[in-house]
């Protein structure tokens, strides 16, 4: 049996970039807020609460970050990768109750329509753009490789949406005068967030339930390691994700023992780290016969 250990972590730090999101965000939303409820605003108290949630979405994106940088333990043998993956998923419903809250206020508002300073909207909004997009242009070099950094760009580049949003209804509100447009662009706001949040959703709920991560082809692999010399069959395969940055596999190969060697596992493992991103890679070798293994029928786990 053979356990590659030659897997790379992450090498940027995102920890400056959490704790100036974190305070550029939470000052805006202090901003928001204010300006909001002295205006009677609900773009800006909707977007205040969007952008708080957010502030509270950094800071747990934040704490995963460091911790599934932990080396491992005794209770934790693979340290605590995983808490990458469950902080997107937290990240994803909490944005979805967000989501719900903003159309229950925006339907309140329909009923009653409030008087709302368009310009005072559009000067606020226009501050969030800049600083929504600024925040997500610190995470943009890791959106990429890492689905838990990917969430707070996602985050960051919904609020500066959302800010646009809210600048968009200050302009109409100035031009129309009519208060309506407020909680009209509010529930336009939300159907755009949705769209984003359920991909983020969808995307972290499949690694939490050990889902093969997009990108890796499971066929492709399988018919990598069947093509192995000396390798008849493999079975009992599995591809996973320890975290938002690493993938690990285990394999049963048939075959005959007599070529597997050192070097061979080492190459191995170097073309699934190379090929397909699998970092971790774990290969059990069996006589070449099948019916030894009770874990060599596809549906076996």
């Amino acid at each position: 049996m053979s356990h590659d250990h030659s897997h790379e972590h992450s090498t940027n730090n995102f920890g400056k970039a959490f704790l100036l999101g974190v305070f550029l965000n939470f000052s805006f939303v202090i901003l928001e807020v204010t300006i909001g409820l002295l205006s009677n605003s609900l773009a800006l108290v909707a977007d205040a609460g969007h952008n708080l949630s957010d502030v509270l979405s950094l800071c747990i994106s934040w704490g995963a970050n460091v911790a599934s940088k932990r080396p491992p333990s005794e209770r934790h043998t693979y340290g605590l990768r995983r808490s990458s993956i469950l902080a997107a998923l937290f990240n994803a419903v909490l944005l979805l109750f967000v989501l719900g809250g903003m159309t229950w206020e925006a339907i309140i508002r329909f009923r009653h329509p409030v008087a709302v300073p368009g310009m005072t909207v559009i000067m606020v909004g226009g501050c969030g753009i800049v600083i929504n997009v600024a925040t997500a242009f610190l995470f943009s070099s890791g959106r990429k490789t890492d689905l838990n950094i990917k969430s707070a760009f996602l985050h960051m580049m919904t609020d500066a949406l959302v800010s646009l949003g809210v600048v968009i209804a200050g302009v109409l509100i100035l031009v129309t005068g009519k208060n309506w447009i407020d909680p009209l662009v509010s529930l336009a706001v939300v159907v755009v967030v949705f769209a984003g949040t359920w991909g983020l959703l969808k995307d972290s709920l499949k690694l939490a339930l050990d889902a093969v991560p997009e990108g890796i082809d499971l066929a492709e692999v399988r018919r990598y390691l069947q093509g192995l010399p000396g390798i008849v069959a493999v079975h009992d395969l599995h591809v996973w994700a320890m975290s938002t940055t690493e993938t690990a596999l285990t394999a049963h190969l048939v075959g005959d023992e007599s070529c597997l060697t050192h070097d061979f596992y080492q190459e191995t493992s170097q073309i699934l780290h190379d090929r397909f991103g699998i970092e971790h890679a774990t290969l059990q070798v069996e006589p070449n016969d099948v019916s030894l293994c009770r874990l060599s029928p596809d549906d076996k786990v």
